[in-house]
């Protein structure tokens, strides 16, 4: 088999290399994926740099998700069938030609979802569901707040939320991406600066929000607290604006503003496999409807590693990188 491999971490174009390696056996409990696509994510850039929530462990596979088929399954395993379209549950080496997974971190797919749609469907999908869940269900008509709504995240908590019969208002750094927002069934998008708030207030029928979901930090994060009903909550999960999040006394003594975070890896190790599955059959059923969708802005063979991982880094893509992992 094929896979990518890091030694070191740095630069991820420099420090990667495509190399062949033996394909490991079957053994018990374990399902053999021929892996198709993985997309290119910030996580996998982070990872490679070592900058990621968790280390790798060096030499390293990388790739956070990815969709495969089933090729091998082994005796005793049940629920699992060669030819069936499969995500891997983590945590890391999707950049693989073939990944041998245990049965339960294997999630098969309903038939007929797209493949390149089913390679992005462990993060993105997972991390918006996990924000708009962080303080319980929402109430249907609530408002949602979120910064950084260009993201491909934000896109998936907007599409989430619409299906939820929840009401966002989304912050962008640049007016060019309110369209595509609007498109996902965004509520209301302004463009992230001091009138913002007064603009948000000022919508008819708008409502002072419990949740608010933050992926900037610095001023951004604290205009979504003014926002904020009291006893609000402020789930950050992100920090593209590299400014800490700081909280002014008021906030906390007068509004009661409440400080949470969100980590999929961190959900995906401690909730139940049940409630796993549960969540992800309920989004591969949303995706195989075409009420969450990705765009994809290229699709490169693993041979063209180091291109992709340059489109990957580079702004303004207008959708995800894909490795295409197999002919």
């Amino acid at each position: 088999m094929r896979q990518v491999l890091i030694e070191t971490t740095g630069r991820p174009a420099a420090v990667t290399r495509l190399i062949e390696a033996p394909a490991p056996a079957i053994i018990p409990g374990h399902v053999r994926l021929e892996m198709l696509f993985s997309p290119v994510n910030p996580a996998d850039l982070n990872y490679i740099e070592g900058n990621y929530g968790k280390k790798p462990v060096l030499p390293a596979v990388p790739g956070i998700e990815g969709v495969g088929r089933i090729v091998e399954v082994a005796a005793g395993v049940t629920g699992l069938r060669p030819g069936q379209l499969a995500i891997p549950l983590g945590p890391m080496g999707c950049w693989s030609t073939e990944m041998l997974l245990p049965a339960e971190r294997v999630f098969a797919l309903p038939e007929g979802l797209d493949p390149r749609q089913a390679a992005m469907l462990r993060v993105n999908p997972a991390t918006a569901w996990g924000l708009l869940h962080a303080t319980g269900s929402q109430p249907a008509d609530a408002w949602v707040a979120q910064n950084a709504a260009s993201s491909a995240a934000a896109h998936c908590v907007i599409q989430l939320a619409a299906h939820l019969g929840l009401k966002t208002v989304n912050f962008v750094r640049r007016p060019e991406s309110t369209a595509a927002c609007l498109e996902l069934g965004a509520d209301v998008v302004l463009t992230d600066e001091a009138d913002s708030l007064a603009a948000a207030r000022a919508v008819p029928g708008f409502a002072a929000p419990a949740l608010a979901l933050n992926a900037v930090g610095g001023d951004s994060a604290l205009r979504l607290m003014d926002l904020l009903a009291p006893g609000g909550t402020l789930v950050t999960y992100g920090a593209m604006g590299r400014q800490p999040v700081k909280v002014p006394n008021g906030f906390l003594i007068f509004k009661d503003v409440r400080l949470q975070g969100f980590w999929l890896t961190r959900w995906m190790e401690s909730a139940p496999a049940s409630e796993v599955h549960a969540v992800y059959r309920q989004l591969a059923d949303l995706m195989l409807a075409r009420k969450m969708r990705q765009p994809v802005a290229a699709e490169y063979p693993l041979e063209e590693l180091s291109q992709a991982l340059e489109h990957a880094a580079a702004a303004g893509r207008g959708g995800k990188v894909l490795l295409r992992l197999s002919p």
